[in-house]
């Protein structure tokens, strides 16, 4: 059949109007859309400190998006990546520790700029890749920065199989690994962590105790509170941007050392159980009694003292026997076997 012209106008006509009816539906912007405001494009995949497929576990400092800070020890990178090689941005020196693939985690002491994590080159195809910065604390100021992950070309990063809890593990040079092989790394916290699967903060500085003392003790009952621990400035720590499935304390060690009174510790640590329960309604709270013994009966008082208080979801958890008669390094400190011993025992625990 021979289509006359007029019948051939007629018909563009009708699909030029039917394509200009599509094309508005499909660009009509959302509700509450500005009109010909672009699309915001988030940077998704590239490695940058901004990329949403990184997860950075523990109290971070994000407000500089070219440059993310962590705060407190153990504080850790996690991520997926493709492609065969991969590569660190660092600011300044710093020490820290990867591991790829779950792997064990490799040491880089003292290193800046760019750093090769890869130097034999993988498989091609998905890997994972966790980073935890030496913590700057006491004599070591390293420059403790992530300013991203430089991949091969036509690489991307991807978001690392979801971990559904989160523990928080509060302490004090025992808990932030001091004298282990690899600090926190090497730590208790973070091994029991890996162990079940779950992320892991170590809100932990050398030398702290639970209470404010006459001689200047960092004291969690002030500091826990902080985004560095009064470090770096005395911001509040936003509690709004994790919550743990479970939180648990190892203080005491060195309130002793500090004098305080058995009453008075008593008294501050039934305090701060209250105080954490707040910030944290749903959280399991667990109180180690300290490894060395010290205010044992004080740490169950006031887990009691909760408990009659209304509060099921806490547990005093005894530690005698856990370390190994050669499983410290010092008198107080857990060198790395000390450390695997108590994982064995709290990992099931936490289970």
């Amino acid at each position: 059949m021979v289509i006359g012209k007029q019948t051939r106008r007629i018909v563009l006509t009708a699909l030029l109007s039917l394509g200009l009816t599509l094309g508005a539906a499909m660009n009509t912007p959302a509700a509450g859309a500005a009109i010909g405001a672009p699309a915001a494009i988030a940077a998704v995949g590239d490695g940058s400190p901004t990329d949403t497929n990184i997860s950075f576990v523990g109290r971070w400092n994000t407000t500089n998006s070219s440059a993310y800070v962590p705060y407190w020890a153990g504080a850790y990178v996690r991520v997926g990546f493709t492609g065969r090689t991969v590569k660190l941005k660092q600011r300044n020196t710093i020490s820290f520790w990867a591991s790829i693939d779950g792997g064990v985690f490799t040491a880089y002491s003292n290193v800046s700029g760019t750093v090769n994590l890869t130097p034999a080159a993988l498989a091609a195809g998905n890997h994972t890749l966790i980073v935890s910065y030496r913590q700057v604390a006491g004599s070591y100021t390293g420059d403790a920065v992530f300013q991203g992950l430089t991949l091969d070309a036509g690489a991307t990063t991807f978001k690392a199989p979801a971990r559904t809890k989160l523990i928080e593990f509060i302490g004090d040079s025992i808990t932030a690994g001091t004298t282990s092989t690899k600090l926190a790394v090497t730590d208790y916290a973070f091994v029991t962590g890996e162990r079940l699967g779950a992320d892991h903060t170590q809100i932990a500085i050398g030398g702290m105790c639970l209470s404010e003392t006459t001689d200047a003790c960092w004291a969690h009952e002030t500091r826990y509170w902080m985004s560095s621990g009064g470090q770096v400035g005395t911001d509040q720590w936003n509690f709004a941007r994790y919550t743990p499935t479970a939180v648990v304390i190892n203080l005491g060690t060195n309130d002793k050392s500090h004098g305080v009174t058995g009453a008075v510790f008593q008294a501050k640590y039934t305090t701060f159980l209250q105080q954490i329960r707040a910030k944290f309604p749903n959280a399991k709270l667990v109180a180690l009694r300290t490894f060395i013994g010290r205010y044992a009966v004080e740490t169950q008082a006031a887990v009691q003292a909760r408990k009659n208080a209304g509060d099921t979801n806490v547990v005093y958890v005894d530690t005698t026997g856990w370390l190994p008669s050669d499983g410290l390094s010092d008198s107080v400190h857990p060198n790395d076997k000390g450390h695997q011993a108590i994982a064995d025992k709290l990992t099931p625990l936490l289970s």
